[in-house]
Parts: structure tokens; sequence; C-alpha cells
């Protein structure tokens, strides 16, 4: 004997009630939110770590960095392309570092790729621009804002072998011999 029973008819709510407020407008919102901001986490976190360093000579930076200091080329980030702010806070700057005529001092930057840009370690760049005096005696000069990108520098320098004086650890400044006989100071300003 069969006993005719009537069942609501069944839906995909019925088995996950949850699932009712969470495909709702509201809950569609909130899962995009979540995946925008997962998205932004993985692109900050996963953006290079980099270093800007002021030279008075930018064809004589090249020289250093590519030919005594082997350093690669590397890619503008992807983050210096969207707007990315470039501020360097000229009031703790020591005028005797900066040029009469800062390119870059306090103001946006005009092309992401302006200046030479290298990789210094995996996920490390050093992006270098001009706007530093010369030093004394006509010595160029290239100033840093990190005390790590300068380590960095020194490390590489030690590593090839190169002739160079310790002037100061805090902060960092140091001088460093090409093979024309020109000195180069490192020098990291202190705020």
């Amino acid at each position: 004997m069969f006993i005719a029973v009537s069942l609501p008819p069944l839906t995909l709510a019925s088995f996950l009630p949850a699932l009712d407020g969470l495909m709702s407008t509201q809950g569609i919102m909130v899962m995009l939110l979540a995946a925008y901001a997962g998205a932004m986490w993985m692109f900050l976190t996963s953006a290079p770590k980099v270093y800007t360093v002021m030279v008075s000579d930018l064809e004589i930076a090249r020289q250093l960095y590519e030919g005594l200091l082997d350093l690669p080329a590397a890619e503008v980030p992807l983050h210096y392309y969207y707007n990315y702010e470039q501020t360097i806070g000229a009031a703790g700057i020591d005028p005797l570092y900066m040029s009469a005529t800062p390119s870059y001092s306090g103001s946006r930057m005009s092309n992401a790729s302006e200046g030479l840009w290298y990789q210094l370690k995996k996920n490390t760049q050093l992006h270098v621009i001009t706007g530093a005096s010369l030093g004394a005696k006509n010595q160029q000069r290239h100033v840093c804002f990190d005390n790590d990108a300068l380590e960095l520098i020194l490390m590489r320098v030690e590593v090839r072998g190169l002739k160079f004086k310790i002037r100061s650890r805090k902060p960092m400044n140091f001088l460093v011999k090409d093979y024309d006989g020109r000195v180069i100071e490192m020098a990291e300003v202190a705020n």
C-alpha cells in the first residue's frame, strides 16, 4: 500500500538557508568588496620595495650601477604606473645635499619611467633620479633617504672589489672610486 505524500518543491535555498542571503544584492556586494580587498592585499604585498637615490649626473650613475656594480636593469613596478605619488620630504633635507633647482623635491613625478631602474635583490629595486648637487671638488654625489639601500649598495661595492672609504655609519656616508678616478660620495640624508 502506497501513501501519497505531498512535499514542497526542493530548491537550493532549502538545503542551504544562508545561501539565500548570500545571493542577495547586499550579499553579492559584500563578496565583491571582499574579493577587491583580497586583490589589493595581494597587489600591495607583492609590490617590490623601491629605494630612490638622487644623483648629480645620471650618465655617471649609469656607468657606476651598470658597469662597476653590474646591477641588472629592472622594469618600472606596476604600482608606479597608477598615479603613485613620489614625494621627497624636502622639509627635513640638509640643503647641502640638494641642488639649487631640485627637479623632483616635493612634487609629483611626471613620468614613472624617468631615471634609471635597477634590481638590487629579489623584491628590491633601486630608482636613480637626478637632483643632487655636486660635492666638494666637483665629486659626484648620490643621496639616499634609506640606510638599508646604502647598505645594499655598499655590500655590492665590497663584493665587486671596488675601492671605497666609509666616512660615517650613522648617517651612512662612504666614498667609492670608479675606474676613471672619479670619487662618488654615497650619502644618507638624516632627518
